[in-house]
């Protein structure tokens, strides 16, 4: 049987945004987008800000990659790149001191694509340089459709962001970093209700995760508030140049431990990253509801102990990345 199918159209991006500041950069900034901009770079983005002066000129968007002490500055065009952007680029580099930078437009020219390649084979891993062409297509009477392309990005994803700029990280609290911290301080006392190996007695901080030990360098637990897609996440992850071969090694006993924990886990080897993560998901969890948190913060505590209890000797046992008793 014969299938009628549609035709793709280009829509032009003026057609949709008018301008960057008023029409793009607002549609970029709602989570829903924030979301495919992060599925094509491999990153989980959480928006912070936008219009956030950076030194002599406003960032487009500020975000935090969620699981990660990183900030990720977004540049926004609707026409082809042009030299007066990039030294923007440049200014925010030097004066955030260390940051992801997107630079999203219409169309790259081969000179400004050339240069975030050199930027990022000369900069140190303080630094991760992308460019993507943002593209409109349709089909038919359909509502416009994104689609990213990415054209340029960092060499290995091995780079890792040190710190956040000083600056930034000494400004007052937004309501989302409010509301994080929140979240964190609601969820320790639950934590330590249940006397089991993960402590709540650490401090919250006003961010989209927290970690606590497990006993090994190079590895942690974690719990992920994933605010965009509505789900919390409880992980082991793991970090270094060898965490792609410790995974594979957990993963040889993966049968044994999700039986022992009666649940299946997700084995996430991150292949644009050098760090990977073994995680728990629960979906329909908006962390912005505060009245669903008793159940969330239940099902985090539950994950995260058991987590610890059948993976903790595993992590320990394995060989490649030293103990660490301090950390237990």
């Amino acid at each position: 049987m014969t299938q009628n199918l549609g035709r793709l159209e280009r829509v032009e991006l003026r057609d949709i945004w008018t301008t960057e500041a008023t029409d793009f950069t607002p549609w970029l900034a709602r989570p829903e987008n924030l979301s495919v901009l992060g599925e094509t770079l491999g990153i989980d983005l959480e928006l912070e800000a936008q219009e956030r002066a950076v030194g002599p000129f406003r960032a487009d968007i500020l975000c935090k990659e969620i699981g990660a002490d990183r900030w990720v500055l977004i540049e926004n065009q609707l026409e082809r790149t042009d030299h007066s952007h990039l030294g923007q680029l440049l200014t925010y580099a030097s004066g955030l001191e260390a940051v992801t930078i997107v630079w999203i437009a219409a169309r790259f020219t081969e000179e400004h694509r050339s240069t975030l390649d050199w930027l990022n084979r000369i900069t140190d891993d303080s630094f991760r340089f992308f460019g993507l062409e943002v593209e409109l297509w349709r089909i038919g009477a359909s509502p416009a459709a994104p689609k990213f392309n990415i054209v340029s990005k960092p060499n290995d994803w091995s780079h890792s962001v040190a710190q956040a700029a000083r600056a930034i990280d000494d400004a007052e609290l937004s309501e989302t970093r409010i509301a994080q911290r929140a979240y964190w301080a609601a969820l320790h006392p639950v934590l330590n209700a249940a006397g089991g190996p993960v402590s709540g007695n650490r401090k919250p901080q006003p961010q989209a995760w927290m970690v606590y030990p497990i006993g090994r360098t190079g590895f942690c637990l974690a719990a992920v508030m994933i605010r965009p897609k509505k789900q919390v996440r409880a992980e082991l992850y793991i970090s270094g140049d060898q965490a792609k071969d410790l995974l594979a090694s957990l993963k040889g006993e993966r049968q044994a431990i999700e039986h022992e924990l009666g649940y299946p886990l997700e084995w996430e080897e991150l292949p644009s990253r050098r760090d990977c993560r073994i995680a728990s998901y629960l979906n329909a969890a908006d962390p912005e509801d505060e009245s669903d948190w008793p159940r969330q913060h239940a099902w985090l505590t539950k994950r995260l102990n058991d987590l610890h209890r059948v993976l903790s000797q595993r992590v320990k046992a394995l060989a490649g990345a030293p103990h660490s008793p301090d950390s237990e």
